[in-house]
């Protein structure tokens, strides 16, 4: 099983993983963000400057996270916010057309309490000029990001992760990989 963690930046994909890999006894968390970091030092960035632009890291996030499923057989949990419907299709879809059963949650949050979250994050404390771009970066996706819901593949589940506290989002979670296949 692959859990999905999709929604804005700073709509808790990451808090939750954790709590959820606390509840799943063998399951690993892979951030595809690291294939895209990776990337970053490989090769020339698209012209957008957002490496999931990159074909190679689609499809690396792709065989990585066959691969790993394939050689551990644990269950995934992926914190990554991805809300090109093309890109979704090419991933998700991927890992559901190669036999993954994937549950594709979705983190909703209100516009402002989202803004207050990312605007209180702290997510490079050792540079604070990079931290001040990497938040406004964010900033700058809430709308995108927003506005990618109603694009969702068919199935994704909802959860609103602001108003709703991390162990009752996990251990909601955790009865539907429970209650059986997804996709």
């Amino acid at each position: 099983m692959i859990i999905w963690l999709n929604g804005p930046f700073g709509a808790g994909k990451t808090t939750l993983s954790e709590r959820l890999a606390a509840l799943l006894p063998g399951s690993l968390v892979v951030d595809p963000e690291e294939v895209g970091f990776a990337l970053r030092r490989l090769v020339p960035p698209p012209p957008t400057g957002d490496f999931q632009d990159l074909p190679i890291w689609r499809s690396l996030t792709l065989f990585t996270l066959r691969e790993i499923r394939r050689l551990y057989g644990a269950t995934l949990i992926v914190p990554m916010t991805l809300v090109v419907p093309a890109y979704l299709t090419e991933i998700v879809g991927g890992l559901v057309d190669g036999g993954e059963d994937v549950l594709h949650v979705w983190l909703d949050v209100d516009e402002p309490v989202l803004r207050s979250r990312i605007t209180a994050q702290v997510i490079d404390p050792t540079d604070p000029v990079h931290d001040a771009e990497v938040r406004r970066w964010r900033l700058d996706q809430v709308d995108r990001c927003r506005a990618a819901r109603p694009h969702l593949p068919a199935g994704t589940r909802f959860l609103d992760s602001g108003t709703t506290d991390p162990d009752t989002l996990a251990a909601e979670v955790t009865g539907w990989v429970t209650a059986g296949r997804h996709h």
